[in-house]
């Protein structure tokens, strides 16, 4: 069955891109049923880890927290016990204290 030329939507960007005739000869030699859904530069990026967006786009990767879908979001806060600027990955609400990690292992420590 010959082959013709696809115009497709790639799932990154948006774009169309041509799935042409000798790509899908190909897919088709290495046993691949499924069309791709990403464009020609989406696929490079993501193999590269690199971003199709230019720097603006953030990429985090394999290592960020849950499994690399989305990294964890820090809060500023300023420690109740020795008043340093810190992060906590929680929103800190009125009336309660937040302390920075060597206070609270300091504090832990203590009640153990």
């Amino acid at each position: 069955m010959p082959h013709i030329d696809k115009v497709l939507m790639c799932r990154d960007c948006g774009n169309s891109f041509t799935f042409t005739a000798g790509e899908q000869a190909f897919f088709a030699s290495r046993g691949l049923s499924n069309e791709p859904g990403r464009c020609p530069s989406c696929r490079s990026a993501r193999k590269t880890g690199g971003s199709p967006f230019g720097d603006s786009y953030v990429h985090y990767g394999p290592f960020a927290s849950f499994g690399g879908r989305t990294p964890r979001q820090m809060h500023p806060a300023v420690c109740a016990n020795c008043s340093q600027m810190t992060e906590v990955p929680f929103l800190p609400r009125a009336g309660r204290p937040v302390y920075c990690s060597d206070c609270f292992a300091s504090m832990r420590q203590a009640t153990s």
